[in-house]
């Protein structure tokens, strides 16, 4: 990790779940890290669990992912208080209740897409502008999803927007690698794919809708922090294109 220390990382989503543990994680092994999100208090609190050097590491930004203009200028305040970004953790991600045919579905399928997805490009455009200015290696992550590879079979069920946001991201991987490749730069892609996730996402209204979801196998928030750094630690020449993290006796 001794390339990355003291340079700066993005991570949207950072005020809970799998955002909150990877920017912990960033924290504590010595990069600056900004944390984007509409929560800014949540993204402050995260200083209180870390030790006395890592919390002075730790920066929030309230940025709405949908909006490209608040992504534009977060990225423009990070180089210019922080300096040029090294990472980019697309964390950011969200679902709704909803089924594609429904008539009044509307802005529950424009935010899950403009979150989900577009969100993602937006800051991956951002961040990697940052990371070739500055001639520098880059490592940029797209936090994907089991349900971005093979889509389950629940019935009746009105999470339906969800899964399809997650297979652009498995696509967006391997346009990002081309795209980085014909640009000339050391700058990596890695898409993570967890399965289920013990995080906040998990509402009670969803809860109810994934039938038995207490007794579903479940990860840590942690585990897939642990997996995000086993990926930033690999040499330059090493490159996780994609990585599968499934809690043992998952069934989807």
């Amino acid at each position: 990790m001794e390339r990355w220390v003291n340079r700066v990382a993005v991570v949207t989503g950072a005020s809970s779940g799998i955002g909150a543990a990877v920017a912990k994680y960033l924290a504590n092994n010595g990069l600056i890290t900004v944390g984007l999100d509409l929560c800014k208090t949540g993204i402050e609190t995260l200083r209180d669990e870390l030790n006395a050097e890592a919390r002075e590491r730790i920066h929030a930004i309230q940025c709405d992912i949908r909006s490209e203009e608040q992504i534009i200028a977060a990225f423009k305040e990070i180089e210019r208080t922080y300096g040029p970004v090294a990472v980019l953790v697309n964390n950011a991600g969200i679902t709704r209740l909803t089924t594609l045919l429904a008539e009044d579905s509307s802005q529950d399928i424009r935010d899950v897409v403009d979150t989900n997805i577009m969100g993602a490009i937006y800051c991956t455009r951002e961040a990697f502008r940052s990371m070739k200015a500055n001639g520098e290696d880059g490592h940029v992550f797209l936090i994907n999803s089991i349900v971005g590879h093979r889509v389950p079979i629940l019935p009746n069920s009105t999470l339906n927007i969800y899964p399809s946001t997650k297979h652009a991201i498995t696509a967006l991987t391997e346009m990002y690698r081309q795209e980085f490749l014909n640009q000339k730069t050391n700058i990596k892609i890695t898409s993570i794919s967890p399965g289920i996730v013990d995080t906040s996402i998990y509402t009670e209204e969803i809860k109810k809708e994934m039938l038995n979801f207490s007794s579903l196998k479940r990860l840590k928030a942690n585990d897939i922090a642990d997996a995000l750094v086993y990926c930033l630690q690999t040499p330059p020449h090493v490159q996780i294109h994609e990585l599968i993290i499934k809690p043992m006796g998952e069934m989807l």
